[in-house]
């Protein structure tokens, strides 16, 4: 049987994704606070062979290979999620310049290399302080997402 030859419309994206957790690894370092996916990971026989993210594909230090290899790739786009306990330990109030300063870095390399950042501002990282509060399914933790990214977004265009 022959295969069909199957053509992308004009100006299809051509990217990859990736999601922070499954990606970042750097899991306690740089003023990260844990999240639920930290916690859970630590749940007998709740991960198939109690594998984490604690280090992961550890792109939080080879953003410059990870990047050079997206352009290598021929890459157009890269759509990743920020990591809200990376940007904000405890989900709200202060926030982690360091974190910030990671994905600041991400966007200026991918910037430089032509590669669109198509960011997600969460993808299930939620930090473990808001689930200890019980904030989870509430209406306070609504509140707390917008504030948190007008916050975030306000700081990219202030540094970077």
């Amino acid at each position: 049987m022959e295969s069909e030859k199957v053509l992308f419309p004009p100006g299809f994206t051509w990217g990859a994704a990736t999601s922070s957790y499954q990606i970042e690894g750097a899991h306690n370092i740089d003023g990260k606070g844990p999240s639920i996916w930290d916690a859970f990971c630590t749940i007998p026989g709740k991960v198939h062979k109690s594998d984490n993210g604690n280090v992961s594909c550890d792109h939080y230090h080879r953003i410059e290979g990870d990047v050079r290899l997206m352009k290598d790739l021929g890459l157009q786009a890269y759509r990743f999620s920020i990591s809200w306990p990376r940007i904000m330990p405890l989900g709200y109030g202060q926030i982690n310049q360091q974190g910030i300063d990671f994905y600041n870095e991400l966007i200026d390399q991918l910037l430089e290399v032509g590669i669109d950042s198509w960011v997600t501002l969460y993808h299930w990282d939620l930090p473990l302080a808001l689930e200890l509060k019980r904030m989870v399914g509430s209406m306070q933790i609504c509140l707390l997402i917008l504030p948190t990214t007008q916050r975030f977004v306000l700081n990219i265009l202030e540094t970077g």
